[in-house]
């Protein structure tokens, strides 16, 4: 049974930081390219950061997070981290975790909140 879940969503103040995680299960972890991505209420959902399969070495950043935001992934635990500094008001979303190995082979989670707000 495939499983994506994340964890470490919360309230922070702006310019705090917050560490998520997605930890997936019943694939090979390895093999899959791991995005996330992040949605407010009323706009569409935005890509925050991409990580390429196995070693990892191609990471992208959506403009908004650039410089702020870092992803990494451990294959060993089966898990890819979005550690989030200086985060804004409008950082302010649900963060999802997607796993992907081509259009038959994606798994999403199912989100989990942050709020930055003083």
């Amino acid at each position: 049974q495939v499983r994506v879940v994340e964890s470490g969503g919360g309230l922070v103040q702006p310019g705090g930081s917050l560490s998520l995680s997605c930890t997936a299960s019943g694939f090979t972890f390895s093999n899959y390219f791991m995005s996330w991505h992040r949605q407010a209420p009323g706009k569409e959902r935005e890509l925050v950061a991409t990580i390429s399969s196995h070693r990892g070495n191609l990471i992208n950043y959506g403009d908004s997070v650039k410089g702020r935001f870092t992803i990494s992934r451990d294959n060993n635990k089966n898990t890819v981290y979005l550690q989030m500094n200086a985060l804004k008001v409008e950082d302010t979303a649900v963060y999802y975790c997607k796993a992907s190995a081509g259009e038959r082979y994606t798994y999403w989670g199912q989100g989990t909140q942050v709020t930055v707000s003083s």
